[in-house]
C-alpha cells in the first residue's frame, strides 16, 4: 500500500518512520527508477542516487533470516532477529515470545512496541505458526 498522506517530519524520512509506528504500520520507502523497496529510511536511492523515494506501508509479514539468543547479565534472554519482510528488504528486530523457540524461516508478523523507557515505539515481530 502506498503512503500518500501527510505526516510530521516529513522532511526527516526517520522521523516518518516512527510516526508510522506509531500509527502501528511499518513503513518502508520503494525506489521507482530502481524498482527495490529500500529500508533504512533515507533521503536518496542507494540504488540510483537520486531523491525519488516513495513511502510504502508494508503488510508486515515475512520470515526469519538469521537469529541469535542473547543472555543479558540482568535479565531474561531475548533473541535479536534478521526478518526477511515480503516487501523485499531485511531489518533487524525481534521475534516476541521464548527466544529458545524462534527458528530460520519461522514466519511472523510485524507488530509496533513501545518498550518501557524509550520514547519512541520499536519494531517487533510475533511468530504466525507455532514454535518449535
Amino acid at each position: 500500500m502506498m503512503d500518500t498522506g501527510d505526516l510530521p517530519g516529513d522532511g526527516a524520512p526517520y522521523a516518518r518512520y516512527l510516526q508510522h509506528l506509531k500509527a502501528g504500520e511499518l513503513a518502508y520507502q520503494f525506489s521507482p527508477v530502481a524498482g527495490r523497496a529500500v529500508f533504512f529510511p533515507r533521503v536518496r536511492c542507494p540504488y540510483s542516487g537520486q531523491d525519488c523515494l516513495e513511502w510504502r506501508i508494508s503488510a508486515g509479514t515475512g520470515a526469519v533470516y538469521s537469529f541469535s539468543v542473547v543472555y543479558p547479565r540482568k535479565g531474561d534472554p531475548y533473541n535479536v532477529a534478521l526478518i526477511d519482510v515480503d516487501e523485499g528488504f531485511r531489518m533487524m528486530s525481534r521475534v516476541v515470545g521464548d527466544p529458545m523457540q524462534v527458528f530460520i524461516g519461522q514466519r511472523v508478523r510485524f507488530q509496533a512496541v513501545l518498550e518501557e523507557g524509550l520514547d519512541d515505539p520499536i519494531p517487533v515481530f510475533t511468530p504466525l505458526e507455532p514454535m518449535q
